[in-house]
């Protein structure tokens, strides 16, 4: 089995109608999730989500890569090497 890793998930939604589906893949993912801060910019009409997890690399890559092709998305990992 492989080793657990602590990241942050940083997501950024450009489009407000991803919103739903960003959410749906997240509750998928719910017993990885340590906690999570979401930030409305209105302004600007972009939402930031920051997600702590705690999970193989192969399971933090399998979310970033599922969030990764929702349209309108972007999101990188910040991985904790041990």
């Amino acid at each position: 089995m492989e080793e657990k890793r602590i990241a942050v998930v940083a997501i950024v939604i450009d489009e407000q109608s991803a919103v739903p589906e960003v959410n749906a893949v997240l509750h998928e993912h719910n017993e990885m999730i340590i906690g999570r801060m979401g930030l409305p910019y209105r302004e600007r009409s972009i939402s930031l989500i920051s997600v702590a997890v705690d999970a193989s690399p192969d399971k933090i890559s399998s979310l970033t890569g599922r969030l990764g092709q929702i349209g309108g998305v972007s999101v990188k990992a910040a991985i904790s090497k041990k």
